[in-house]
């Protein structure tokens, strides 16, 4: 047997161990090796198995993302995807290399996450040219919204009226199963009530009515999804970013959450992404508890990528209290990422700052009174559903500009500093950073949208028109001008340090509640970095003994030029001044 035959044999084993796992062999009428047989060949895989690329080559320093809406920036005549493209070429294109554009397909509500075709672009946004033109440029995230699609989509439709494809595509349950222990991140009601040829039945709906659960339970959805992969990958996606995934498996009697099937059919898709011929990374999005999240790094076999959700919540927390206690407390439990996996790091995205990250490691209290400060500021709260029927706060929905004004009057003397202290603790942590395009413009609350539109998320989902947001970029006393120059500065700081690779060491350091600091050291341990930052409202002192520098190196900030001396005089820093200290430069 040849090398290729053996390779592909051990493929469609591989695949048949996790179809077995997920459905049993009742589970798939003709068996698992036809249906493994189908789904290589749908996504054309590499006989020969995948290519052995370390880790460190599909990632490095130089890896920094931009989040957004297709239409965020918008020109007059011009297709939105175009703008953006040109927003990026113009103002970008030295500071990012990762473009997420969020969903950019038809849609019937949540902006764009109640998908009616998943194969198609949005024709207000464009097309898939300009799709892969922006892919030719930088990799690129795409949504794999992978739990539920639009009511209003053809599948929805066939499912009312019993044919094919969808009459089987989405889970149903009845009014009198035992429910109670389903978890949920909204507050309407879980069953849709829905007439078709059949009768009366009740869709699943996990977020909303117009967004009907997927039922995985039936193989021929995966080989669905299967396919919109295989069309992403050949459109030029590279990032593929698993929605709401945690929600995907429904088992009467349980939570539905993070079931173990849900995380073998993420090791499935991992195990055709690595066998695509691409060097595809797979992100899952799991806005829930850490520990939670941390399990869809599996052993090393499911996400490359996973959201740092508690992240956002913790550094606003930190730096509205002055105190980095909590912050530094979770950091030294943190496990490093595995080889293979990096954390995805980000303070501000489309949705909130989320609250379910930080069960656990903020009490009840100290939530309310975050809460309570970003509402003065502005701020709104999303709620969830609970056990017993109360109602959670699941999110607050605010513009991190907002949320980190320091009063209820406005921004404070020290508003854009503590703006930029965030940014610049999120660069030097360990994983990929992330900038939410409002974050990179520092756009503030959009209240009038949250009136248009009754979401109380569109408070950070402002539309620039391109001329407007080119001249506030281009006027020096802007603070969309200010915060864009001083973040995108620091961008191209990070991207030339290898001791800010994604995987690098990282250990946190001890220095108090007002200074938060980290130590970070290249894989071939040439270079480190002191990443210190005062995150409150008055002058701290750092004496270079507490950081253990060494005799021979010679230390300078990477962002301010100082040179520093173990054992020279002690290091004044500023409210909200970040310190890179680094012995290679």
């Amino acid at each position: 047997m040849s090398r290729e035959s053996t390779a592909r044999e051990q493929l469609l084993s591989r695949l048949g161990q996790h179809l077995a796992f997920i459905y049993g062999e009742a589970g798939i009428p003709e068996g698992v090796g036809p249906l493994a047989e189908r789904l290589a060949a749908i996504m054309c895989v590499d006989p020969r198995g995948p290519a052995p690329t370390p880790f460190r080559n599909l990632w490095d320093a130089s890896d920094i993302a931009l989040i957004s809406y297709g239409d965020t920036i918008r020109e007059p005549g011009v297709k939105p995807l175009q703008t953006l493209h040109r927003f990026l070429g113009d103002f970008c294109s030295d500071a990012v290399n990762n473009v997420h554009i969020l969903p950019f397909f038809p849609y019937s509500s949540d902006d764009g996450f109640a998908v009616i075709n998943y194969v198609s672009v949005n024709e207000a946004l464009g097309d898939w040219q300009d799709i892969r033109r922006i892919a030719d440029d930088y990799r690129l995230m795409a949504d794999l919204v992978i739990n539920h699609c639009s009511s209003r989509s053809l599948w929805f439709e066939n499912f009312k009226s019993d044919r094919d494809p969808g009459r089987d595509y989405f889970v149903t349950a009845s009014p009198e199963d035992d429910l109670s222990q389903v978890v949920r991140p909204r507050t309407s009601p879980l069953l849709r009530e829905t007439e078709t040829v059949s009768g009366t039945r009740h869709a699943w709906c996990t977020f909303s009515h117009d967004q009907v659960d997927l039922d995985f339970r039936n193989p021929a959805v995966l080989e669905e999804f299967v396919r919109i992969i295989r069309h992403y990958l050949d459109n030029g996606v590279r990032v593929l970013r698993l929605d709401a995934v945690a929600f995907l498996w429904k088992k009467e009697g349980t939570s539905c959450l993070n079931l173990e099937e849900t995380h073998e059919l993420v090791r499935l898709l991992r195990t055709l992404i690595d066998h695509s011929g691409t060097d595809t990374v797979i992100i899952t999005e799991t806005n829930i508890p850490n520990r939670e999240n941390l399990a869809y790094f599996g052993n090393a076999n499911e996400a490359h990528w996973i959201y740092n959700f508690s992240l956002p919540p913790l550094l606003v927390n930190t730096l509205i209290t002055g105190d980095c206690t909590y912050l530094k407390q979770w950091m030294t439990t943190m496990p490093p990422a595995r080889d293979g996996t990096a954390y995805f790091n980000f303070i501000a995205s489309h949705d909130g700052i989320g609250l379910r990250p930080v069960e656990g490691l903020l009490s009840d209290q100290e939530v309310d009174d975050l809460i309570n400060t970003l509402l003065s500021f502005g701020g709104r709260v999303s709620w969830r559903r609970v056990e017993g029927g109360r109602n959670r706060a699941y999110e607050v929905n605010i513009a991190l500009f907002d949320a980190l004004q320091g009063t209820t009057a406005g921004p404070d003397r020290w508003a854009m500093e503590r703006f930029l202290c965030a940014h610049a603790i999120m660069l030097a942590l360990e994983g990929v950073p992330a900038f939410y395009i409002h974050s990179l413009l520092a756009t503030g609350n959009d209240q009038e949208r949250v009136e248009h539109t009754g979401n109380n998320r569109a408070i950070n989902r402002h539309q620039w028109d391109y001329e407007e947001i080119r001249g506030l970029l281009s006027d020096q006393t802007s603070r969309h001008h200010q915060a864009f120059n001083r973040i995108t500065a620091l961008t191209r700081i990070r991207r030339q340090q290898p001791a800010f690779h994604p995987n690098a060491t990282q250990f946190t350091l001890h220095l108090g509640r007002q200074l938060f600091g980290f130590w970070r050291q290249s894989v071939d341990r040439r270079q480190g970095i002191f990443c210190v930052y005062n995150i409150s409202d008055q002058p701290q002192t750092l004496p270079p003994s507490d950081l253990n520098l060494t005799d021979s190196d010679r230390w300078i900030d990477l962002i301010g030029g100082t040179q520093v001396r173990a054992g020279g005089e002690p290091i004044e820093l500023a409210p909200y001044q970040a310190l890179w200290l680094s012995n290679r430069h």
